[in-house]
Formats: C-alpha cells, sequence, structure tokens
C-alpha cells in the first residue's frame, strides 16, 4: 500500500478503506523529525498528536483522503514544540503538493465544479488554488514583445475589454479589464523593451492613438483597412435600405438577395450575380452611383504604392463629392480626412487588425464555454494554458559567439536590449483547435 500512493515521506499504517467513490488510506510520517527547528538542539520527544485529513490525487478514479497521525515534538533545550514538517504536504492547503499541481493544471482546461468534484474538495479551494497559480504565472510569463503590436477590444462578461495581440506571430499578448486610455497607457509602460515595436494596427479610436502616441513615440500607427473599406460597405447599404424603403411590394420582389450581390466585389460575382447586379444598377442610377463609389473606393487598395493610393483617393474624394451620394459617404470622407496618415500607413507593410477580429469571435466561444467565471479567470485559462502557446528556440546567434572571442566571456544578454524569451503568446490555430475538439 505504501507503493502505491508512493509518498516518500509517508507510510501507510493500515488496509485503504474505499467506498464506491473514495478511498482513506491511514498514514503516518517515515521517519521523526531530527533537530529543532528553533535551536538545532537533537534531543526531542513526542508531546502529543492529532488526525488531519490531507487530501491526495484520485487512485483509479476514486477520490483519496489520507488520514495523518500527525505527532507534535518539545525540544529538551529550549521547550519550543512544533508539527512534524512533511515536504510532501502543502500546509496552506491541507492536501499533497502533487494535488495542489494537479489543480492547478486541471483548472486551465476545465471548470471549477467539475475539478473540485473529480478530487473531492470544495468548489472554494479550487478557486483559490487557482487564484494562487495565476498570480505565479503572472510573475513568471514574459511573451516576446511585438514588432507588429494589434490593438483591438471585445466583450466579455458585459464589458469591453483591452486585446493586444502579436499581428505577426498571430498570437494573443494580453487582455486587460478594461480599454481606457489609462490602461493601455499603463500596460504599454509596462513593456520594458517597447522601443522594439515598429507598427501598431488598431481601429480609428482616439484614445488607442493617444496612448500609442505617448508610450511609443516611434511605432507608426496603421488603421486596419478592414474598418475603413467596411464604412464604404455601410454607406452603399445606406443607399440601398433609401432606395428600397420607396419601392412598392412587387419592386421589392425583384430585389432578391441584393445586399449580399451589392457588398460582394464587382469581380468575384458569379454569371448569374453579374447579370443581376447589371438589371438592378441599369434601372436605379442612384443605386448605381453609390455601387460605382464603393468599387472605387476599393480600387485604391488595390495597389502597392503608397503614393498611388494617396492619388486614387483623391480622385475617389473629388468623384464622391461631386455625386448625389455624397451625403451617405459623408462619413468616410471624414474618417479618411482625420486618420490620413494612419490610414495610408497600411501600404508600409499591409497590415491588418484583421487577426485580431477573428480572434475576438474565439474569445466570445471560450466565454460561452466557461460561464459563471470571473474575467480574471477567464483571462488566465486563456494566456497561462501552456498548451496554446507558440514556442520556438531562438535562432543561432553568431554574434554572440564574436562578442564572446572578443571579450573573452559568454555574455548572452548583452547582444541586444530586446528580451528574446522564445515564447510569442497562445498561438491562434492551436486555440481554435482546442475549441473544436471541447478541450478548452
Amino acid at each position: 500500500m505504501t507503493n502505491l500512493l508512493s509518498l516518500q515521506d509517508l507510510i501507510v499504517i493500515e488496509p485503504p478503506q474505499e467506498n464506491e467513490s473514495d478511498m482513506l488510506f491511514k498514514v503516518e510520517a517515515i521517519n521523526p523529525p531530527e533537530r529543532c527547528p528553533e535551536c538545532g538542539f537533537d534531543k526531542l520527544y513526542k508531546h502529543s498528536s492529532r488526525k488531519q485529513l490531507i487530501m491526495d490525487l484520485p487512485i483509479r478514479l476514486k477520490r483519496v483522503g489520507l488520514q495523518l497521525n500527525r505527532r507534535r515534538y518539545k525540544c529538551c533545550e529550549c521547550d519550543s514544540t512544533f508539527w512534524e514538517r512533511l515536504i510532501s504536504i502543502d500546509e496552506k492547503r491541507s492536501m499533497t503538493k502533487r494535488l495542489v499541481k494537479a489543480i492547478e493544471e486541471q483548472s486551465m482546461s476545465k471548470t471549477f465544479v467539475e475539478v473540485a468534484e473529480n478530487v473531492g474538495v470544495d468548489e472554494k479551494t479550487v478557486r483559490n488554488v487557482f487564484k494562487d497559480y495565476v498570480s505565479f504565472k503572472e510573475r513568471e510569463y514574459q511573451f516576446e514583445t511585438p514588432r507588429w503590436l494589434g490593438i483591438d477590444e471585445i466583450h466579455i462578461i458585459r464589458k469591453p475589454r483591452l486585446v493586444l495581440t502579436n499581428v505577426e506571430r498571430r498570437t494573443i499578448y494580453d487582455i486587460k479589464t478594461n480599454r481606457n486610455k489609462e490602461t493601455v497607457i499603463q500596460r504599454l509602460s509596462e513593456i520594458s523593451d517597447r522601443t522594439y515595436i515598429e507598427y501598431v494596427t488598431m481601429d480609428m479610436w482616439k484614445p488607442y492613438k493617444d496612448a500609442v502616441n505617448t508610450v511609443l513615440p516611434h511605432a507608426k500607427v496603421v488603421v486596419d483597412k478592414f474598418h475603413v473599406v467596411r464604412m464604404a460597405n455601410q454607406a452603399l447599404d445606406g443607399v440601398r435600405k433609401a432606395i428600397k424603403a420607396k419601392m412598392t411590394a412587387l419592386e421589392r420582389r425583384t430585389l432578391m438577395r441584393e445586399r449580399f450581390i451589392l457588398l460582394k466585389r464587382k469581380h468575384d460575382l458569379n454569371e448569374r450575380e453579374a447579370f443581376l447586379l447589371d438589371t438592378w444598377l441599369g434601372s436605379l442610377p442612384d443605386l448605381k452611383e453609390a455601387h460605382e463609389l464603393k468599387e472605387e473606393f476599393y480600387w485604391i487598395w488595390d495597389t502597392d504604392d503608397p503614393e498611388e493610393g494617396r492619388d486614387r483617393y483623391r480622385l475617389w474624394r473629388i468623384h464622391c463629392m461631386s455625386s448625389n451620394s455624397k451625403d451617405a459617404y459623408k462619413d468616410l470622407v471624414r474618417a479618411v480626412d482625420n486618420w490620413q496618415d494612419e490610414i495610408f500607413n497600411y501600404f508600409d507593410k499591409k497590415l491588418t487588425n484583421a487577426y485580431t477580429e477573428s480572434i475576438n469571435s474565439i474569445i466570445r466561444q471560450v466565454e460561452r464555454m466557461g460561464r459563471g467565471y470571473s474575467f480574471e479567470a477567464l483571462r488566465a485559462k486563456i494566456l497561462f494554458n501552456e498548451n496554446l502557446h507558440k514556442k520556438r528556440k531562438p535562432r543561432f546567434n553568431s554574434s554572440a559567439f564574436s562578442k564572446a572571442i572578443l571579450y573573452d566571456t559568454f555574455n548572452w544578454h548583452e547582444v541586444t536590449d530586446h528580451v528574446i524569451t522564445g515564447n510569442y503568446g497562445v498561438d491562434f490555430s492551436t486555440l481554435i483547435k482546442k475549441l473544436e475538439k471541447g478541450e478548452l
């Protein structure tokens, strides 16, 4: 029975008792303490004892309790008393250290209730173990700083939260409790090697821009192209709705699936869709004009030359301001005029926040699976689940060897100020696979 437990400092003193779901082992320490922890004197005698229930890892799917006969000793030299110390026991939790570790690991992928039922402890205890584990992970983990940082928000547990991503590595970098400007400034300021960040992608929300300009004045802000072209679609859709509202019921029936076809790029339409579009636009000149403006706005982004892109926008703007649809497109014109530099920075690297947008839908799935969690618990389950992390060994660093030869020493950390951890954060594709398999 001692081998069945495999605890190096405890011995089973009676055969176990068990029922359908639980097992109870009566145990005691194998060896008495050698010295007094207060004065170091080696003359001790047993002073008293007590029974203590210690929870352990399940065996054969049965929950395990250890009834420990714990002895108290008194020192013959200083008269101090103390309970025997056992290295396999977590004194704070009244459970074995290996059970604490198992709860930490299981609570990252299972509900607290499920973990509590499996191991035979209270749900509150599981939550407290998880809380301590997360505090440790916050100190331990340092994801590699992105060169291309994505900033966005997502509504989790009825509030908008800040989401930071590594756009280049397709990973989640961090999630914070709110998206306030002060929160963004605080989080960016905590990045020790933030000068490594070259680009920051975001939507057109001024607090993000102000925060980045305050903390990362060297980084280029890139407004997500998809936020901009989406406004062109919204403008066209507004024209469509206004025209449709004036039609008779018979006329409306001729516009079958018109929204889907109108918002689709013209070169992506199949033969039937192209025929329907030409028919509608031929009889509705205002809709035709608005559709042409939408297509021309998309055309701006079909070039690789930033100056060509700006020239195309200037031509589009002249056309738009002289058209009957200028009121429908006025919000888009105002947005591009106000954010022109940030919008056209897109052409530098063709960076977008589309990845961050898709991450948001995945996080919503995680939230649905973990109803009843606090934001802190949900954040930890996403960020600190090691099975989701994207890791890579750093490249062979020849400059480090060159420096070592020069100074006759190997000091790897002096090569660069950028901290290379080899851990980029939560991998997007791995997260999706885990969700699809129901393993998260």
